[in-house]
């Protein structure tokens, strides 16, 4: 089950809005195909019930309504009235786990509890709603007050529920505390279904859920770039790809080659950024730095693991800088069909590792003007120039562009409109070469880097990752002025399309 869309919007400062609930939703259960998704928790707000009617409204019409489940609470019928109106059928009812939680959040006694619960439930399926039962904080309750839980327990089995869930709450446990918590509850109640919902606070999320299921848990719950409270939940992409390779026994229907771009997708919503190094989705997980690495690569694959790029639509890099080595440089220079001599080749490693020592970030895309600076050659020339522009920002008026650009030494002007100076920009450019029935690559990610303490004047990086056809490449400029770097970068891009 996925909560990414409930869990995992509670990440601090992120709100989906409903369109983007809808898109993700759609998503994770028509391309990813998790088997559930919690969708929001009731009662929050206009505009969670406006996402809720929306995804409920899509489902139904799919015939996919009671795959939607909602967080809801123990407040007589308030929620069930709520989730009604969302037109919502699967409901997750939140209750104390722990017997810390009952008495001194509820500041009430186990018989008390149970009877309000069962209440709860009981009208939950006279309105026709399906009832999960969630039993907050059960790590610690199982470390410090089991009784309670099995008293809690033995009194669920016989309630008309469907799914009991158990949460680490807190991300407190261990692997060897997972197996053993999971194992004994599912051998003390061999006909109810439970699922195992892990955080991440010490970095053990994919380790608890292999263990969880390990122990005979039946389902788990993941969110998308591991998103949540505090350090979040246990990731969907890492588990999905642990549980394939490490228990073949278990099998899942969730597709691996559709995680990396919903990944992508819930980062651009989100604003949260995905750190290059997660596992899986993380933009350098799949590329080889040290040369050694890729000279193994090259000659028996000798660096290669059943974690392969392939899987989630990704392919492997070979990354540029002071420790790549020949190897790394030969495997892009292939890939951009350059052959280079001996000779030119050492001349090259040595540049891009100065560069290296200087800390500059280097890309395949950089290659061509780095030989062509090396080696003063004249086979890698600009065909593409851009000879002037002027960029126009007035208050209340739309930014505008005229660009004069030089293709193969002829010249073409075009002036457009945008939202931004750098968007009039590359309006006026499409104009250009729509009239020579040549598509741009398409703009997937715009970074702007600018030294800590700069000044008004300093030097700005920008690089802009490009889709051209099934490939994907950077380009960067420098100038002390940002639009002016990211034009830089796009004259790049010309040039090697």
């Amino acid at each position: 089950m996925d909560t990414t869309l409930r869990d995992g919007e509670q990440t601090s400062g992120v709100s989906f809005s409903p369109s983007e609930k809808l898109t993700i939703a759609r998503l994770l259960l028509t391309e990813v195909k998790v088997d559930r998704i919690e969708i929001a928790s009731a009662r929050v707000s206009e505009g969670e019930l406006a996402a809720v009617k929306a995804i409920t409204g899509w489902a139904a019409e799919q015939g996919l309504l009671h795959k939607v489940e909602v967080l809801t609470f123990v407040d007589g019928d308030v929620s069930i009235k709520w989730m009604k109106e969302a037109g919502a059928k699967v409901m997750n009812l939140l209750t104390k786990g722990s017997l810390n939680h009952l008495t001194h959040q509820l500041k009430k006694q186990p018989a008390q509890h149970f009877a309000e619960v069962a209440a709860v439930i009981a009208l939950a399926n006279k309105n026709g709603l399906e009832c999960n039962v969630y039993l907050e904080d059960w790590s610690n309750g199982m470390r410090h007050s089991s009784e309670y839980v099995f008293q809690y327990l033995d009194f669920l089995k016989d309630q008309p529920v469907k799914r009991i869930m158990l949460p680490d709450t807190l991300g407190v446990l261990i692997p060897s505390e997972v197996y053993a918590y999971v194992s004994t509850i599912v051998q003390r109640y061999p006909g109810i279904h439970f699922d195992f919902h892990a955080h991440n606070d010490y970095d053990l999320g994919t380790a608890n859920v292999l263990e969880g299921i390990k122990a005979g848990a039946h389902g788990i719950h993941l969110t998308i770039n591991g998103m949540g409270e505090r350090a979040g939940n246990a990731p969907l992409a890492s588990a999905v790809a642990v549980l394939n390779d490490f228990l073949p026994e278990v099998k899942t229907a969730v597709v691996e080659a559709s995680l990396y771009s919903v990944s992508k997708l819930v980062e651009t919503f989100s604003g949260f950024r995905i750190p290059v190094n997660k596992p899986v989705v993380g933009e350098n997980v799949f590329t080889q730095t040290a040369g050694i690495h890729a000279d193994g690569d090259k000659k028996n694959k000798l660096y290669f693991s059943d974690l392969m790029p392939e899987r989630f639509g990704r392919q492997r890099l070979y990354a540029l800088g002071k420790t790549s080595g020949k190897a790394n440089i030969e495997n892009n220079l292939q890939q951009l069909g350059i052959q280079l001599s001996e000779p030119d080749l050492k001349k090259v490693t040595q540049r891009i590792i100065e560069l290296g020592d200087r800390k500059e970030v280097v890309t395949q895309a950089d290659l061509p003007y780095i030989i062509s600076d090396i080696l003063d050659s004249n086979t890698i020339s600009e065909k593409v120039r851009i000879e002037d522009y002027v960029l126009t920002h007035a208050r209340n008026m739309k930014p505008s562009a005229t660009l004069k650009i030089s293709i193969q030494d002829e010249l073409f002007e075009e002036h457009a409109q945008g939202d931004g100076q750098y968007d009039a920009f590359m309006n006026a450019l499409k104009k250009v070469y729509k009239k020579q029935q040549q598509e741009l690559p398409t703009l997937t990610d715009y970074a702007v880097r600018i030294p800590p303490g700069g000044k008004t004047d300093a030097l700005c990086e920008t690089i802009i990752t490009w889709s051209h056809g099934n490939k994907e490449f950077k380009t960067r400029g420098l100038d002390s002025d940002q639009t002016v770097s990211a034009i830089k970068a796009t004259q790049k891009m010309l040039n090697l399309i």
